[in-house]
């Protein structure tokens, strides 16, 4: 059986370096990036990428040999719980650039590194779910998911047919530094069970927006 092979976007602490530990594990061939090219494991390839640079997307393609089984982005910022009237023009702007428009830069700009059949996946959140933003808080953020969902939609609609499975994954509330010290989930407990629905649906059709235990999250 060929070694599967993933590259994960995101991966220097929190839901990243538990998802590249984790597919390590499972005997996968990791690919990592992180802000300043530090390996996250010791021994793991790791390249460099500040996501929101497009010259650096451009010239990690460059850079990594395809195909890819997997291309992961994980990565996201939350500046704090304002409601959206009290939002800076400039947080706002860093926030959805840093949790909308990047990501898909990235998906972008590797694309042609994964195979057929295999799978392209963005850490989401079921913050990101309209129709459940039924409790105050956290708008900027939770407006950033949603953007990040509605534009994984137009890219999926864009490839359709190429044969890729395409993933947006909610981890859950994790304790991690953007979900807080107080949140129930540990990394370690939600990621191993993430990476069984990578596995599980790989191969399958179209966009789907799961959680952890590969559930549809409602649009």
């Amino acid at each position: 059986m060929a070694v599967r092979r993933a590259l994960v976007v995101g991966a220097s602490r929190g839901l990243g370096l538990v998802l590249v530990t984790e597919l390590d594990r499972r005997g996968w061939e990791v690919i990592a990036t992180t802000r300043d090219g530090e390996a996250p494991r010791e021994g793991m390839r790791t390249e460099r990428l500040e996501m929101t640079d497009e010259a650096q997307i451009a010239a990690l393609s460059d850079r990594v040999d395809g195909p890819l089984d997997l291309l992961f982005v994980n990565a996201a910022i939350n500046q704090g719980n304002l409601p959206i009237s009290e939002v800076p023009t400039t947080m706002f702007a860093e926030v959805m650039i840093t949790n909308a428009l990047s990501p898909l830069r990235v998906l972008e700009g590797l694309h042609d590194l994964v195979a057929p059949g295999g799978t392209v996946a963005v850490m989401s959140s079921e913050q990101g779910s309209i129709s459940m933003n039924v409790e105050p808080g956290y708008e900027l953020y939770k407006a950033s998911k949603a953007a990040l969902n509605q534009l994984m939609r137009s890219y999926a609609t864009r490839q359709e047919g190429d044969g890729r499975t395409k993933l947006l994954i909610d981890p859950g509330h994790n304790r991690t530094r953007l979900g807080g010290p107080d949140a129930p989930l540990l990394p370690e407990e939600s990621v191993p069970a993430v990476v069984d629905v990578l596995e599980a649906q790989a191969g399958e059709p179209g966009l789907q927006f799961l959680d952890r235990f590969g559930k549809p999250v409602p649009w």
